[in-house]
């Protein structure tokens, strides 16, 4: 049966870049997961004739979410619903499947990168029919329903059996539960040289993968060691884990130490990766060598002829605006198309529906391609294991000779987390009305040659988004400022360090990028604003 409960609004449902990111105790309130998902429902028309998936990382609250959204979908009439199997789909898995059966939309319940437990953090990303995050309308469309919100339709019918694959019946709506992993592992297949990655892993190559206790262990494990041959227990955490195993999902030096501290050992393995709690994000380690996710994108999109689904080239490639200049100056040598976008997956998906690029990626150790519309983490290492074995060449030596070939970017990103919201607004503000008066001021050996606000014009419906603030200076180097909105526990400012040189291309990042760090604090007056005298994180 179908009851419609009544309902007030809860004014805090506005979703960000990354859609609905809330402690776990807020989304577990009465009414307040209902509230937004039938919001969704609201802004979509005909939905006795629309298909969704529903799936997630399997963090904390997910399997409880899941039936309500069912539920939900069951309530306001939703022809059909593909569901995970036991509700398990990494996001790069969710986007394909949308693509492939053209489901009208898809529910993935992920906080990213972020923490899980009943006391942590809990998230929704709603995708539409292009498989990615939806647009700023759609967003302010939901929002608008969620402030305005009086009740919500939902059925009394019993949970659904997600364990066993096969249709089922929720009133009317029918319910497939689906092998998540099967058809996405297929499009892998279809993109790279399986026989030849095979051939690497099942030589004397010695590979890691770190799943984090995330959603793609599972997928890593088939992958890695069943189909390509590499050797069991080349995947380690690959069990996903409602709190994650108290590990912090999220790929980068500080919270994946074991695997940097395994990487930078006296008995290193050749190569290692790693995935965050959804499978959108990675990172690439060799032996006593750490790649910067701008210096990635660069090396990837200059070596996209190794992948034979690239061969006859590609459209171009884009970058956030935060990621360092590295792949542009790949895209100048290489002629094709080259654009810089705020940060959010969802800029580049109208530039890969027009074909205007490929290739894309962000400083945030996310990369991914067009053959779906979100970043990819597995495809990512694939990507870099295919110049491995195509090159015979550790990634210490392909990063070095990319180096010597287009220069390098050292690059640093300083995260100050949990400050104040209106402390951390008042700061960008007051930095954005001082931005005119750095142009020609000189701070030790740095002078500012630009400084602006960064707008985007999309080229392909003509909005446009202003995200952070740059600063350049007469030698190339950069310092990018911009508030982050991934995190639940106030606001986080990050600001990015950049110098370009041609020579010293393997000194210390943070020695390099020592001066500039502290200009950065001087003209942001962040010390004096918000007590801390350094980054809580540093990448």
């Amino acid at each position: 049966m179908i009851e419609t409960i009544q309902t007030v609004p809860y004014t805090d449902q506005k979703m960000g870049t990354a859609g609905l990111r809330r402690k776990t105790q807020t989304a577990m309130q009465p009414h307040y997961l209902e509230n937004f998902i039938q919001s969704i429902f609201n802004t979509i028309p005909n939905l006795a004739e629309k298909s969704f998936l529903i799936g997630g990382d399997g963090r904390y609250f997910n399997k409880t979410a899941i039936q309500k959204i069912i539920k939900i979908a069951a309530g306001n009439h939703v022809k059909k619903l593909y569901i995970g199997q036991n509700g398990l789909v990494s996001t790069p898995a969710g986007s394909h499947i949308i693509l492939k059966n053209k489901l009208d939309g898809g529910f993935i319940l992920t906080a990213s990168h972020n923490p899980g437990g009943q006391k942590e953090d809990f998230g929704i990303k709603y995708a539409t029919k292009t498989g990615g995050q939806c647009q700023p309308s759609e967003s302010q469309a939901i929002y608008e329903q969620t402030l305005a919100i009086g009740e919500y339709k939902i059925s009394d019918h019993p949970d659904i059996d997600l364990s066993h694959i096969g249709r089922t019946q929720c009133e009317e709506t029918q319910i497939e539960i689906i092998d998540p992993i099967t058809d996405y592992l297929n499009l892998m297949q279809q993109i790279f040289d399986f026989p030849k990655l095979k051939s690497l892993l099942t030589s004397n190559f010695r590979f890691v993968f770190d799943g984090m206790n995330g959603v793609t262990g599972p997928y890593a494990k088939k992958l890695f060691e069943e189909i390509l041959g590499a050797p069991a227990g080349t995947v380690i955490r690959a069990t996903p884990l409602e709190d994650f195993g108290g590990v912090h999902p999220d790929p980068n030096l500080t919270y994946a130490k074991s695997l940097v501290d395994l990487m930078y050992g006296n008995d290193a393995p050749d190569f290692a990766a790693a995935n965050d709690g959804d499978g959108d994000r990675n990172m690439i380690l060799g032996q006593n060598f750490f790649v910067c996710p701008s210096d990635s994108l660069a090396i990837l999109t200059d070596n996209y002829k190794l992948i034979p689904a690239y061969r006859n080239g590609i459209f171009g490639v884009a970058k956030s605006a935060a990621t360092s200049m590295a792949v542009k100056r790949v895209a100048d040598a290489l002629n094709i198309g080259y654009y810089e976008v705020p940060t959010g997956w969802k800029y580049f998906i109208h530039l890969m529906d027009s074909n205007r690029i490929t290739i894309c990626g962000e400083e945030s150790f996310g990369t991914g391609a067009s053959h779906i519309r979100e970043k990819d983490g597995i495809w990512a290492t694939l990507f870099w294991l295919s110049i491995i074995a195509e090159t015979r060449k550790s990634v210490k030596e392909i990063a070095l000779e990319h180096w010597k070939k287009y220069g390098r970017s050292y690059y640093l990103r300083n995260d100050f987390e949990n400050l104040p919201q209106d402390v951390a607004d008042k700061l960008m503000t007051d930095l954005q009305n001082k931005l005119p008066s750095l142009i020609g001021q000189t701070f030790g050996s740095f002078t500012v040659s630009d400084a602006y606000p960064f707008v985007y014009n999309d080229p392909v419906d003509n909005s446009s988004t202003q995200n952070g603030l740059i600063i350049h200076f007469r030698d190339g180097s950069r310092i990018v400022y911009r508030l982050s909105g991934t995190g639940t526990n106030g606001a986080t400012l990050r600001s990015y360090i950049e110098r370009y040189v041609t020579m010293d291309l393997l000194e210390n990042p943070e020695d390099m990028l020592k001066d500039l760090c502290r200009i950065s604090r001087q003209i942001s007056e962040i010390t004096l604003r918000t007590g801390k005298e350094r980054p809580d994180i540093v990448t």
